[in-house]
């Protein structure tokens, strides 16, 4: 029988697809890999299943006990579907300017979730750095009241090793290797360096893009005019110590209103309903078809659904 024994089976091998209708008037092509079709419609169950069975590998996570995480909503719902499965309790802590269709989801997959209000001055939507300190704040408290193993994204190597491991060869074996470039929007930057790592150790002579806001461009070192950007989930201006300097060839600057135009063109001309950094990402790859990079092959992730952004204007 074909048969998975859970869903925790049914994490990863998403398909790729070309943007055919996008590109149509392009010199080059954009291939996408549709991470949003994972069972928490985001490319965050990978990091969610490694970072926990790396903890139980090395003893750091024992049965029944709490895990505790930040999200700005996918990767506690990857963990929530984890942790649900594997039977530990699930704390997410997240902040009060993210989608509700975040914490929704998350608490229908049992997750107890803990909003935390937003910085003096924050919009509700777009969280900033400022926000998710007092994120990490509330997380680190709740993780030392209840003895929890602290999921930590931001610092645990299980998220760059879910993509070096997996995600990374599912594209080269995809694409047969036949790949110029890769951009990819800076949440915690595990997808970008475990992605970008595998990649360059095939094809050396691969341009690895950074994805940022262009109103909070941390890693291109130039002004920040806009620290409270749209583009939910990343773009916070820290350091990302998952993110090796290294594998960034250069960085590409991207607007609220690009993401969004992007993300409504993919939804419109392909049929792929993805958010906000999904749409960062397609309008990177066509700025780079369109200016330094013509005629060349764009590889991308397309990090989750649109779904999850119903209450924003994305879709207005």
């Amino acid at each position: 029988m074909n048969v998975f024994s859970s869903i925790l089976e049914v994490i990863g091998n998403t398909p790729m697809v070309k943007l055919a209708r996008l590109t149509k008037e392009l010199d080059g092509e954009i291939y996408a890999k549709l991470e949003y079709l994972n069972p928490g419609f985001s490319k965050k169950d990978r990091p969610a299943l490694e970072i926990i069975e790396e903890a139980e590998d090395q003893g750091l996570l024992t049965p029944g006990q709490t895990v505790v995480e930040l999200t700005s909503g996918n990767m506690g719902t990857g963990l929530a579907i984890v942790c649900g499965i594997k039977g530990y309790p699930f704390v997410a802590v997240m902040s009060k300017g993210n989608s509700v269709e975040r914490a929704r989801m998350m608490k229908a997959l049992g997750a107890e979730v803990v909003l935390v209000d937003q910085a003096p001055g924050s919009l509700k939507g777009q969280v900033s750095g400022e926000d998710l300190q007092l994120v990490e704040e509330a997380a680190q408290r709740i993780t030392k009241e209840r003895g929890a193993f602290r999921s930590d994204q931001f610092e645990l190597t299980g998220n760059r090793h879910a993509h070096e491991r997996h995600t990374g060869q599912e594209i080269l074996d995809q694409t047969e290797g036949k790949v110029d470039v890769f951009v990819d929007f800076a949440g915690s930057g595990g997808a970008f360096s475990g992605i970008a790592t595998t990649l360059k150790k095939s094809i050396p002579e691969i341009s690895c893009y950074l994805v940022e806001p262009a109103s909070a461009p941390f890693y291109a070192d130039e002004e920040i005019t806009n620290a409270s950007h749209k583009i939910q989930g990343g773009g916070y201006l820290r350091e990302l110590s998952l993110v090796d300097r290294d594998l960034i060839d250069d960085t590409i600057l991207i607007s609220d209103d690009e993401a969004i135009h992007f993300a409504r063109e993919l939804a419109q001309k392909e049929g792929i309903f993805a958010g906000f950094s999904s749409g960062a990402n397609v309008a990177a790859a066509v700025k780079l078809l369109q200016t330094t990079e013509k005629g060349k092959t764009i590889v991308l992730t397309i990090n989750d659904s649109g779904l999850k952004y119903l209450s924003t204007d994305l879709y207005e």
